[in-house]
C-alpha cells in the first residue's frame, strides 16, 4: 500500500472544483493519456527520459524550470529538437504559498524568458491560489494540474509503489505527472519504463497537450 495520500495522487472532485480555470484531464472515451514531466531539464536524466519515450513512440510535455534551462541550455535545445512539448514551471520553482502575487507573476515571466514562448504553465509544487489563475491566463498560459501524480519524487516510496500510483488510477484523458529530476531518479528509472510498457500493451496512445479539446476539459 502506498504511503502517499490518495488525494495527492488523484485529486478528488471537491479539490478540482476549487480550480475551475485549470486543466485536470480531458473528457474522452478514447484511450489517450497525456504524459508530463516537471523540474527539468537535468543532464543525464532528461536525455534518458527522451530515449525511453522514443523507444515507445510516446509523446510528452516537459514543464521546465527556467533556472535549469539557464544552466543546461544544451539539454533544453535537444528537448526542443526532438519535438516534445514545452511548458513553463516558473524560474525558481518557488511554491505559491511562499511567494506574494506580484513576485509569483514575476517569477513566471522570468521563467518564460528562458523556456518560452509556451502556452502551458504548471504551478511549482502544484501549489497556487485559485484567484491567481485569471492573471496567469492573461499571459496566454493555460494552467495545467493533473489527474494522476506518480509521486516519483517521494523517497519514502518504492519504485513499485510509484508505478502502482499511476497504473491504479490511469484512465482515458488522464494528465500524468512524472519528474525528470535528481530527486525522482531512483523511482523514475524503474517506474517510467513499466508505465510506458503498460500504456502500449493496453492499447493506449499518448498525446501532446495541444490535442486536448478545450471544450471537453473535465474534473
Amino acid at each position: 500500500m502506498s504511503k502517499t495520500n490518495s488525494w495527492i495522487v488523484k485529486p478528488p472532485a471537491w479539490m478540482r472544483l476549487l480550480f475551475p480555470g485549470a486543466i485536470w484531464r480531458e473528457k474522452t472515451v478514447d484511450k489517450r493519456v497525456f504524459l508530463t514531466f516537471d523540474d527539468g531539464p537535468v543532464p543525464g536524466i532528461t536525455p534518458w527520459v527522451i530515449e525511453q519515450l522514443k523507444k515507445t513512440e510516446a509523446k510528452a510535455t516537459f514543464f521546465c524550470i527556467g533556472d535549469n534551462v539557464r544552466k543546461y541550455p544544451g539539454v533544453f535545445d535537444n528537448l526542443k529538437k526532438e519535438g516534445f512539448g514545452i511548458g513553463c514551471h516558473g524560474f525558481s520553482h518557488k511554491p505559491g504559498h511562499k511567494a506574494g502575487f506580484k513576485a509569483y507573476l514575476k517569477d513566471i515571466d522570468k521563467g518564460l524568458e528562458y523556456c518560452g514562448p509556451v502556452q502551458w504553465f504548471r504551478p511549482p509544487h502544484g501549489i497556487i491560489f485559485p484567484w491567481w489563475i485569471p492573471a496567469i491566463r492573461k499571459k496566454g498560459l493555460n494552467v495545467v494540474l493533473w489527474d494522476v501524480l506518480s509521486c516519483d519524487y517521494d523517497r519514502s516510496l518504492l519504485p513499485q509503489e510509484v508505478t502502482a500510483n499511476v497504473l491504479r488510477n490511469i484512465r482515458p484523458g488522464s494528465i500524468i505527472v512524472f519528474h525528470d529530476s535528481l530527486k525522482a531518479w531512483p523511482n523514475l528509472k524503474v517506474a517510467l519504463p513499466e508505465v510506458l510498457k503498460w500504456i502500449k500493451l493496453h492499447g493506449y496512445t499518448t498525446g501532446f497537450l495541444t490535442s486536448i479539446n478545450q471544450n471537453k476539459r473535465i474534473l
